[in-house]
């Protein structure tokens, strides 16, 4: 049996969403890529706000999506500015990853 490994990846939506649900104002959103189309890939958002969620939440999210972080995985944190083409100066981004796998039957 192979062992899938995704990527997931963390980010604060500074504008809001449009996917996979309309929300105002900043909000953290995790998916897991896949492939297939984006509209497609596993998403979880937060309710707004800009408190970055707690590994126990991040972890619940992904158990929530069906996945769990791949053995000895870790969040990787990576600075970033977001882009020119937002209706608000050029900010700082921050965005988590780790590799994940589908969670298992049985397997909470």
């Amino acid at each position: 049996m192979s062992k899938q490994i995704f990527g997931a990846q963390l980010s604060l939506r500074c504008c809001g969403t449009t996917f996979p649900e309309p929300m105002a104002g900043p909000c953290w959103q995790l998916y897991v890529a896949m492939s297939g189309l984006v509209s497609e890939w596993p998403t979880f958002t937060w309710p707004t706000g800009t408190e970055a969620p707690t590994l126990d939440q991040r972890q619940a999210a992904l158990a929530y999506l069906g996945f769990v972080l791949d053995e000895g995985a870790e969040w990787e944190w990576e600075e970033c500015t977001g882009p020119d083409y937002h209706p608000h100066p050029t900010r700082v981004l921050l965005l988590g990853s780790v590799k994940v796998r589908p969670l298992e039957e049985g397997v909470a």
